[in-house]
């Protein structure tokens, strides 16, 4: 995203990438990023956390407010879980974290409590609508014509 943003901030357009990605976030060097430590797909923040998704939000548009040198990045002040326990689950291979024992959790913590599980929705290589007026809005927004925001896609 951020070789988007840079292509956007170039026609004029001022943007602001969200990451959960620094690395990654880093080597695209967006013109302006808010990074959240939180595992991938969740850069709004935990789902059902109405109330902490809209401050999170808020944050990072404060961020974008404040950040003025090309390729800044705000680090957002929340925390995924007391401890950093939740990133050995989600950087570590499947079948290590299955085989991985309880008595490894050296810290003493309750496995359970920072355990993670990916819940994010299943990727699709088509765009996919709530309800098939949004479908039809979206065949009608287009009228056969090339859309530089969704090329590639497939209506």
């Amino acid at each position: 995203m951020g070789l988007i943003a840079r292509a956007i901030e170039a026609e004029g357009i001022p943007t602001l990438s969200v990451t959960s990605a620094r690395d990654i976030t880093r080597a695209v060097w967006p013109p302006r990023a808010a990074y959240l430590d939180y595992p991938l797909g969740h850069t709004s923040g935990r789902p059902n956390e109405p109330e902490l998704n809209l401050q999170i939000l808020r944050d990072a548009f404060a961020a974008f407010e404040n950040l003025r040198v090309p390729g800044s990045m705000a680090h957002l002040r929340y925390r995924w879980s007391e401890s950093d326990r939740w990133k050995d689950k989600v950087f570590a291979p499947s079948a290590e974290a299955a085989d991985r024992p309880e008595s490894a959790n050296s810290a003493g913590e309750d496995s359970s409590a920072t355990a993670y599980e990916d819940d994010r929705t299943q990727r699709h290589p088509t765009p996919q609508y709530q309800t098939e007026q949004d479908a039809e809005a979206a065949r009608a927004s287009h009228d056969g014509e090339d859309c530089l925001v969704c090329a590639g896609i497939d209506y």
